[in-house]
């Protein structure tokens, strides 16, 4: 399966990163999607079942551990294929290890990557470094 078959959902509240992650998967044929808060982002992910899910840690309705646990308790979400994104600040360590609980692929630091680098961690997530 090419990359041009698999489904991203972005739930991203900071517009900027989401359109830039958006542009740079999208650039590598991906079909991306994007949520700007965690319910939303929620029921998109229950709805659409994409091929994985980037969640940021910190949004401003549900934060992105709550996400998480609700998806994993949906019979599709147990398996589903997550990236926590996170700027790391010391307020969010104890949020991200919360959020280690519900099995996330990854976490990726926003502020440590570069958009390539975030781009080879989705395709990695989903099996195939080749896409």
């Amino acid at each position: 399966m090419t990359s041009s078959n698999k489904t991203i959902l972005i739930i991203e509240d900071t517009k900027t990163i989401s359109e830039l992650l958006s542009f740079a998967l999208s650039k590598h044929g991906f079909v991306v999607k994007e949520a700007a808060n965690g319910v939303d982002g929620l029921k998109d992910a229950l709805d659409d079942h994409p091929d994985l899910i980037l969640l940021d840690l910190i949004l401003p309705d549900i934060d992105g551990v709550t996400v998480l646990k609700n998806l994993r308790e949906n019979e599709w979400g147990k398996t589903a294929n997550v990236i926590m994104l996170t700027n790391m600040n010391i307020n969010e360590e104890k949020v991200l290890n919360d959020a280690m609980q519900y099995e996330p692929a990854f976490y990726l630091s926003k502020s440590d990557m570069e958009i390539g680098e975030i781009v080879d961690k989705v395709r990695e997530a989903l099996g195939d470094e080749n896409l």
